[in-house]
């Protein structure tokens, strides 16, 4: 399962965000910076109309949402890649996560502790990504040592990660967005591997105060945090943190109504799951009967057996083809029978890339 680290300086909202997320008060929220120290994972279920839709008309035993696990981090401070606040530990434990949720204070409470006195977004966001690229940058030229002694030995695989690692480091030391769109196919696919901190998909969550939600545009501290986060083709989601955790504990049509009585037509915790879904480069492939409707996350580009494979290995081994019925198709039928009838269900092979949305049955022999 895929994970999301939600990191930031201490006393920003990062563990009541993670409170909100996983609908749970596992994780402790006080105001002290280190509150955190093991990190709280929480399985985070993704909200999907289109699910919601394919179970009421398919009546199925048991329905299950697509998930990925949100880790919240404790939070670093400056001088963190040199071991300052337990910042190695903090570290290791962010480069075990696929994307970053950065969690930044555009709110001022003077009965809540800011680690350097004042609340000051972009200068928040770039101690944290200061930190990222110093412990990035010692990691990386440690490697290329290494890798250079195994290049010239002939090793292909050193070359290529000696290649790409010499590509991304000097935008790295520099606190620049690493040069992702010019990597070569090869090196994108094993950038990953790397884990390195700097070129993990982030998204900015800018946390609020209640009396912001309804009007979000008059908050000075959003706007510097959406310019800047425009400036490197990143996304920024709002929230009240504080809020979202109280509306975790209510029920649905109570939810509702708190939400009016705040000007808000929906909760940012939704917002942010999907924008963080999106960020992972991740789409949803349905199954639907009568014992189970379920969304399945899969990465963008994948193929018909591949998708499979995320079932069970033995799908993908032993795949023969993939009944696909696109998702509106489903819907204007009203059934899979009435799909068949209509010549809506295709048969796709082991070529064709699966599309946001297919409700397939895979067949297979093993």
């Amino acid at each position: 399962m895929l994970k999301a680290g939600i990191v930031g300086l201490p006393n920003v909202g990062k563990s009541t965000l993670f409170n909100a997320l996983t609908g749970t008060y596992q994780a402790e929220s006080a105001n002290y910076p280190f509150c955190t120290i093991d990190p709280n994972v929480g399985i985070v279920k993704v909200a999907d109309n289109r699910l919601e839709k394919l179970t009421s008309m398919v009546n199925p035993q048991q329905v299950i949402p697509a998930a990925f696990e949100f880790v919240d981090i404790a939070g670093l401070v400056r001088g963190a890649s040199k071991g300052e606040g337990l910042g190695n530990q903090f570290l290791a434990h962010i480069r075990e996560v696929d994307a970053i949720v950065h969690v930044v204070r555009c709110f001022e409470d003077e009965n809540v502790v800011h680690v350097d006195g004042a609340v000051d977004p972009i200068r928040d966001l770039e101690t944290i990504h200061i930190e990222l690229a110093m412990a990035d940058s010692s990691s990386i030229e440690k490697r290329l040592d290494r890798l250079a002694k195994q290049k010239k030995q002939g090793d292909k695989r050193s070359a290529l990660e000696h290649e790409l690692l010499s590509k991304l480091l000097p935008s790295i030391q520099a606190v620049e967005p690493p040069p992702i769109d010019s990597l070569t196919d090869e090196e994108r696919e094993i950038l990953p591997q790397m884990q390195l901190l700097s070129t993990k998909p982030l998204i900015y969550v800018a946390n609020v105060a209640e009396s912001d939600l309804a009007n979000i545009d008059g908050n000075k501290y959003v706007a510097k945090l959406r310019e800047h986060a425009a400036s490197e083709n990143r996304k920024v989601a709002v929230i009240s943190a504080a809020i979202e955790a109280e509306l975790a504990t209510l029920t649905p049509e109570d939810r509702k109504d708190y939400l009016d009585s705040l000007g808000v037509s929906d909760s940012g915790v939704n917002g942010l799951i999907k924008l963080a879904f999106d960020q992972l480069g991740l789409k949803t492939y349905f199954t639907a009967g009568e014992k189970e409707v379920r969304a399945w996350p899969f990465e963008s580009g994948m193929t018909a057996p591949q998708c499979a494979g995320i079932i069970h290995t033995d799908f993908e081994r032993g795949f023969i083809r993939a009944e696909i019925i696109g998702y509106d198709d489903y819907i204007t039928a009203g059934s899979e029978k009435v799909a068949k009838e209509k010549g809506t269900m295709r048969l796709e092979g082991k070529e064709y890339r699966m599309a946001d949305g297919d409700v397939v049955h895979f067949r297979f022999n093993v």
